[in-house]
């Protein structure tokens, strides 16, 4: 931008062309047109004329924070790999969390989007977030769904520890749940808290890390004290085996490697200690 600024001396067209543009004189370049005149008796004839030359910098748009940026690799990563299985009509809607994002998948194709026993929904939770978390140190949390799946499944296994938690307390024998992710066993140690005469914890090391459910009140069998050979415990033959409840998933049978997630100590898919 060029404009001609007129004043009393050069160094008030000068000011005038700074307080025009907005930008401070050592920004500007100017050229002197004309300057005023001394004439007889020391006085000015004349006025100063400065042509002046701005060019205002471009705005440079604020670059995106990084967690937005890791929110859409996760998002774009997922939309490839799901269309990469045919699954066209899908559509992923992110919110934000504290230190993460949830990604829900809103797809009509349920069955082919959620997997067995959500292992799709895990897998693409597991995958995308170790391509996000290239970026820097800074871990972010990706949590999927699909159609309110997790909620479901919650209370599936909230149901499932319940049952085998009350069968423990009626029958004193310790019962294994199948290998499950930190977020399940979590929700199956919750609710075996609330149900006194049991207790829980976890035993084993990822990916197949275990519940284990027993009586806080142990009773006595009838094979205690009256085995062959008048031996505690009985012949071992006749003892009957733990009862076993398989709900684990292909997906974390496969995968040997600790998740990302576990290492962390809150929030969703955190890894328990008990």
């Amino acid at each position: 931008m060029k404009k001609l600024f007129i004043a009393a001396t050069v160094e008030e067209a000068k000011q005038a062309a700074s307080a025009e543009f907005g930008a401070p004189e050592e920004e500007i370049t100017f050229r002197i047109i004309e300057e005023p005149k001394k004439g007889l008796f020391g006085k000015v004839k004349g006025e100063a004329k400065v042509e002046a030359e701005y060019e205002a910098p471009i705005a440079e748009e604020p670059a995106p924070a990084a967690d937005s940026n890791k929110a859409e690799i996760a998002k774009n990563y997922m939309l490839n790999v799901i269309r990469a299985m045919g699954i066209g009509n899908i559509e992923i809607n992110v919110t934000d969390t504290e230190n993460g994002a949830v990604f829900e998948l809103v797809s009509e194709e349920l069955e082919e989007m959620i997997g067995k026993k959500g292992e799709l929904l895990d897998s693409l939770q597991y995958l995308s977030s170790l391509v996000c978390n290239k970026i820097d140190r800074d871990y972010f949390r990706i949590s999927t769904d699909c159609n309110g799946f997790r909620e479901r499944r919650k209370n599936q296994l909230e149901e499932l520890a319940r049952k085998i938690a009350n069968n423990v307390k009626k029958n004193g024998r310790t019962s294994a749940l199948e290998p499950m992710n930190p977020y399940e066993r979590r929700i199956i140690h919750a609710a075996v808290s609330e149900i006194e005469g049991v207790t829980s914890r976890s035993t084993g090391e990822e990916p197949y890390r275990k519940v284990i459910i027993s009586s806080t009140e142990r009773k006595p069998r009838n094979n205690d004290f009256h085995g062959k050979g008048g031996k505690r415990g009985g012949n071992r033959r006749d003892r009957k085996p733990r009862a076993h409840y398989d709900i684990t998933t292909s997906f974390e049978k496969d995968y040997k490697r600790p998740k990302p997630e576990d290492t962390l100590n809150a929030g969703l898919y955190g890894k328990i200690e008990f």
